[in-house]
């Protein structure tokens, strides 16, 4: 495994600071820091607050992507996922939640809403060309090989 990067955080939270589940995790667990419960109806949307703000490396980035017990069991999932935390941004981290069930959910302060992933992010030079070259793909997309 990597060695592990170090990222300054401010936590307003009363919550303990995002943490790795078990051993092998890739995310760190965000919580709700609210004040008091909210109810989500039906396809309805949320900005969640965290109550973190960090420092990424530049170089790197945080994904806000989605916990799956939660999409199972309630139906809550992030929309703009993964959601993308950019080395140069200094604001609380809020996550945008959004009910798909078909019933009323509630999250509880300190739930945990979703996960915080950190990649290494490559910026790329363009390069204008006139033509692209082959490939056995070419530009075919959207199922083009068949369903099977």
């Amino acid at each position: 495994m990597p060695a592990p990067i170090a990222i300054s955080i401010i936590n307003q939270s009363p919550f303990e600071l995002p943490a790795y589940a078990t051993p092998g995790a890739a995310g760190v667990d965000l919580r709700a820091s609210i004040p008091s419960e909210i109810t989500l109806a039906p396809l309805e949307r949320r900005l969640i607050p965290t109550g973190i703000s960090l420092e990424i490396p530049e170089g790197y980035e945080g994904q806000v992507r989605p916990r799956s017990g939660l999409a199972i069991r309630q139906g809550l999932t992030c929309l703009n996922t993964p959601g993308t935390i950019d080395s140069d941004y200094r604001g609380e981290i809020q996550v945008i939640l959004i009910n798909l069930s078909g019933d009323a959910q509630t999250i509880h302060p300190g739930d945990r809403i979703a996960q915080l992933v950190f990649t290494p992010v490559v910026q790329v030079v363009w390069k204008p060309v006139d033509q692209l070259s082959n490939s056995s793909r070419g530009a075919g997309g959207f199922g083009h090989t068949g369903k099977q």
